[in-house]
């Protein structure tokens, strides 16, 4: 699939790190580093724009590594952007360590994930057909 993209940055677009990668990874694009203390969350500019289209959403999703390593996720996890959306790809990170964490130029932040998705129009009813599942909520399929 072709996706139109306009890249501001003074990085090379997002690329796939395997053939079957599902994500791509976004990086900042910064005029000077960002420093994120425990707890601050702030908004990463990346310098891209795409045009999707219709019927596809780009989802933004936190990258493990900065998860696992320095305790950075995508706040909003994941960010949705909509097939209409034309501003600029900008991610929210949170830093949910006890150490503050210096975003650089060109750093990975984010990956990815363009997905195909539906609209649905709603049906109204009086009730809904039963399922073996049922009602059952929060950890209901747990140790028994």
């Amino acid at each position: 699939m072709k996706v139109k993209i306009i890249n501001k940055s003074k990085h090379a677009l997002p690329e796939y790190a395997t053939p079957f990668s599902a994500g791509v990874d976004l990086r900042a694009d910064l005029s000077e580093d960002i420093i994120l203390k425990p707890l601050e969350r702030t908004l990463v500019p990346t310098g891209l724009y795409i045009e999707l289209p219709q019927g596809y959403e780009a989802q933004i999703r936190p990258r493990s590594g900065l998860a696992f390593k320095h305790g950075l996720t995508v706040l909003n996890t994941p960010g949705t952007i909509d097939a209409d959306y034309r501003g600029e790809i900008k991610v929210i990170l949170v830093n949910l360590s006890n150490d503050e964490f210096v975003i650089k130029d060109g750093e990975r932040v984010c990956q990815m994930v363009v997905a195909q998705h539906a609209q649905v129009q709603w049906q109204e009813v009086e009730i809904l057909e039963d399922s073996q599942r049922g009602a059952g909520g929060f950890g209901h399929t747990g140790k028994k």
